[in-house]
């Protein structure tokens, strides 16, 4: 993501430019807070106000961005927050609101990537100028909904502190938990690599176009992502 800054800073007027920065802004500073609120408030209804006691039911970013999430975010579109401290002994139904708590966050990255579909296409029946019609969308589609179905899609890997490796470690037999949880450190770096050297890219792609093509169904849009075919140009 910053390279595709650094590559487009020549060609973007100053406005252009500071729209693009607050679009990356509304990444680290809403869509990752919004990530992390949704796991409290789902661990809370569902008995444990542990994120509660830690302050950690707040929309303030300062509670919940980590450097080297935001850092990541910022150079390669996914990464992560602060995970929401949660006490399982509290839940009601250890099994099932483990799995809701886990799910909470990607799906709410899911549902704002839904709202900035859904910001362009109204704005589309407004807005004539193209230019200004293609930044929205850059910005709304190119980032902000492109990287909220990124980070529901990385999320879902079985490393900590994503939200992967608490679903897995309950949807699993015991006995292979407890194998993920004993050897979570190798695993975490494994998946990394494997991410960073682009082994993982084939599989991650066949995800989130799974969850692009998800979006277009409910938009009426299959090609949901496609500038000309949003405008009704394609």
């Amino acid at each position: 993501m910053l390279w595709n800054f650094m590559q487009m800073r020549d060609v973007m007027t100053p406005l252009q430019l500071l729209l693009m920065m607050l679009s990356y802004a509304v990444v680290l500073f809403l869509c990752l807070p919004v990530h992390e609120l949704a796991h409290g408030l789902v661990a809370h209804w569902c008995g444990d106000d542990t994120a509660k006691w830690y302050g950690r039911l707040t929309l303030n970013p300062l509670k919940h961005l980590d450097v080297w999430g935001s850092v990541m975010i910022l150079v390669a579109g996914i990464g992560y927050a602060k995970p929401v401290p949660v006490n399982s002994r509290n839940f009601r139904n250890y099994k099932r609101d483990m799995i809701l708590v886990a799910l909470a966050g990607p799906l709410s990255n899911f549902l704002m990537a839904v709202l900035a579909v859904g910001i362009f296409r109204v704005s589309s029946l407004f807005v004539t100028n193209f230019d200004t019609l293609f930044w929205l969308w850059y910005i709304l589609i190119g980032i902000v909904a492109s990287i909220n179905v990124s980070l529901m899609v990385f999320n879902l890997l079985p490393i900590p502190p994503l939200d992967g490796s608490r679903l897995w470690s309950t949807l699993l037999p015991g006995r292979w938990a407890y194998t993920l949880e004993q050897y979570s450190h190798y695993i975490t770096i494994g998946v990394l690599l494997l991410v960073f050297t682009g082994v993982l890219d084939g599989p991650l792609n066949l995800m989130q176009n799974a969850v692009v093509s998800l979006i277009g169904t409910l938009m009426g849009e299959p090609d949901v992502f496609n500038f000309y075919a949003l405008i009704g140009l394609a």
